[in-house]
């Protein structure tokens, strides 16, 4: 099992921030490591805990949330950064794409937004450190400007709704299936099986997951010469 993620919380709103403690501990796979209400205060807790990933606000009474984001930038840290706020202006979201946030949520931030985000990061991660070496597909896969799970700057942007017939729960379920298994190659039909639902079923959701390149797919002949689609995460 992959090690759990370790976030810092920055928001200088302490009731908001209890709400983002309490969403993220109903997410598997994240720890909340600590909660930073000013950017001094977030900056020592990076710099001490290391984090894998920081959720940042913009406005705090000592400074800038995007002003941190440029020192951790300029400092090197690789702890990445997912801005949540409530600034709805442009050019914040372009200065905070230019200095690398991996996603944006607007305030007030609700459950299956912010689980959608963390989702998409620890798919992202953990395809990373399953890569030997890279092909442009698999680039492609990963970088947000041309289709990859990273981001808000892809194509299809992460803040868009599931399309009809798929809900997040199960989607999870599913993924969840090929964290546990990470070098296996599964049919539909024991996909299903795991996750307690029909062959149709697991198939709607294993098809969505090729889509957006959280899945690879192959056909594969069984003992009857009967072609049957394999998945698999990307290797």
């Amino acid at each position: 099992m992959s090690p759990e993620i370790s976030v810092v919380i920055a928001e200088d709103d302490p009731q908001i921030a209890e709400i983002q403690r309490r969403f993220i501990e109903r997410i598997e796979g994240f720890e909340v490591r600590g909660i930073a209400h000013s950017t001094q205060d977030a900056a020592d807790l990076v710099e001490v805990m290391q984090p894998d990933l920081l959720l940042l606000d913009i406005q705090f009474p000592d400074g800038s949330g995007l002003e941190l984001l440029r020192r951790l930038r300029t400092g090197n840290s690789a702890t990445d950064v997912v801005m949540i706020t409530a600034a709805k202006e442009v050019e914040t979201l372009t200065e905070a794409l230019r200095w690398g946030v991996f996603d944006y949520i607007l305030k007030p931030v609700v459950f299956d937004r912010l689980q959608q985000a963390l989702g998409s990061y620890r798919a992202h991660r953990e395809r990373l450190l399953q890569m030997q070496s890279l092909s442009q597909q698999e680039v492609d896969g990963l970088l947000p400007r041309t289709g990859g799970t990273g981001g808000v700057t892809k194509t299809a942007p992460q803040a868009e709704p599931l399309p009809k017939g798929i809900d997040t729960l199960t989607l999870e379920k599913v993924r969840k299936v090929f964290r546990g298994q990470p070098s296996a190659s599964l049919s539909a039909e024991q996909v299903g099986e795991k996750i307690g639902s029909s062959r149709t079923t697991a198939r709607r959701y294993l098809e969505y997951l090729v889509g957006t390149h959280e899945l690879n797919a192959d056909v594969a002949y069984g003992s009857v010469g009967r072609p049957e689609r394999q998945y698999r995460l990307p290797r």
